[in-house]
């Protein structure tokens, strides 16, 4: 069934990163994830790394997580069950740092170094806001957009109202601008650096390579089109020049799972929120 007023890929694109954001927003289950990188884990080996979860806490999340297809239950015995990633799971690890390295540049500053995990938990609670995923697909592909057209757009069977709690939350976030009321709606700053944030997890929530991310119709970066020349009957043929040499990309940091628990926690003063930034 259709969610918003979009072409059904366009629909099921925004459906899917929806989905996938509700399955490892949710408090600690990125952490759970993590903590399963490497050989499979016994229970106990398993909470002895999540010590912080209280009893009866980490048995819920194992759980969701297998219903989701992350992680996977081996009985081996009566008294030997471990747990580990699935293939879907594993290859979700990959999208992490690429929300890290995000946050860092977008998010609102800590008076301390912020632990990449802490960092990956604040932005993946921006992103699941309601309606965020479309909202913003929505504003990256058109620009500027008003809050009637935009209700339209998201969510077409609501009363057009509804838009502006979410947008509101947007704007407080700080990914989201406009120049004050009856104006048009248009991304910060942040919000357009959400891109290989969004195309990542597009590709990966399609079951497609990482590497595909860049090619998202809207959250990637395709090669631009040459501007057409005009056109002459004469226009002579230049000597054809030798190929510059293939641009490769930078590769992506090294990120050990580990990485992600850098920092120890330590309790910090809330930070004023500077204009057009990320809450945290």
């Amino acid at each position: 069934m259709a969610i918003t007023a979009l072409p059904p890929d366009t629909d099921a694109d925004i459906a899917r990163v929806t989905e996938a954001l509700a399955m490892i927003t949710p408090r600690w289950n990125v952490r759970i994830l993590l903590a399963l990188s490497g050989p499979p884990l016994r229970y106990s080996e398993l909470a002895a790394k999540v010590s912080w979860l209280q009893n009866g806490q980490l048995h819920p999340k194992l759980k969701s997580l297998c219903d989701a297809g992350l992680v996977e239950r081996t009985e081996h015995t009566a008294r030997h069950v471990s747990y580990r990633h699935t293939e879907r799971g594993a290859a979700l690890l990959p999208v992490l740092p690429v929300i890290v390295t995000w946050a860092e540049e977008h998010l609102e500053k800590a008076d301390g170094p912020l632990p990449a995990i802490e960092q990956i938990e604040d932005s993946l609670t921006l992103l699941t806001r309601r309606h965020a995923a479309a909202i913003l697909w929505v504003l990256k592909s058109r620009q500027e957009v008003s809050g009637r057209a935009l209700a339209r757009i998201v969510m077409p069977s609501s009363d057009w109202t509804n838009i502006y709690p979410p947008l509101r939350q947007l704007v407080a976030d700080g990914l989201v601008d406009t120049d004050g009321i009856g104006q048009p709606y248009r991304l910060s700053a942040a919000g357009d650096g959400l891109g290989p944030v969004l195309g990542a997890l597009s590709a990966w929530s399609a079951g497609q390579s990482l590497d595909q991310a860049a090619q998202h119709p809207v959250w990637g970066h395709p090669q631009a089109k040459p501007a057409p020349r005009p056109w002459l009957s004469s226009q002579p043929r230049p000597t054809p020049a030798a190929l510059p040499p293939a641009r490769t990309t930078a590769s992506s940091p090294a990120w050990h799972h580990r990485d992600l628990f850098s920092h120890a926690t330590t309790a910090r003063p809330k930070a004023a929120i500077p204009a057009g930034g990320p809450r945290r």
